[in-house]
């Protein structure tokens, strides 16, 4: 597997501010995967279910950590479904996040 791609992976906790108001706070990081196109079935079977399924980004399955959120080439994906795949991998199905891409 070509895992030459770099995605960003980020997660959002809140952390409490010096007035103890939880702020939602976004930490990102840096793991390699191999990003490829979905396959027609999974782009027919998503726009079924009213998802607008996109990339699939193999990645080794302990550098994820169950983020819902991808950035890649500059855009931001959500991840709307994960799948276990042989050899230690992980499969995430992404879709283009509304409002967040310029």
């Amino acid at each position: 597997m070509d895992r030459s791609d770099v995605i960003t992976l980020v997660s959002e906790t809140n952390i409490r501010d010096s007035f103890g108001i939880y702020q939602p706070t976004k930490t990102t990081r840096n793991i390699y995967a191999q990003v490829d196109s979905v396959t027609a079935s999974e782009f027919f079977e998503g726009g079924r279910n009213g998802l607008n399924p996109e990339l699939r980004m193999t990645v080794f399955a302990y550098d994820y950590q169950g983020e819902r959120e991808v950035v890649y080439n500059g855009a931001h994906y959500a991840v709307y479904r994960t799948y276990k795949g042989r050899d230690d991998t992980l499969e995430l199905y992404v879709e283009r996040k509304g409002g967040t891409n310029a």
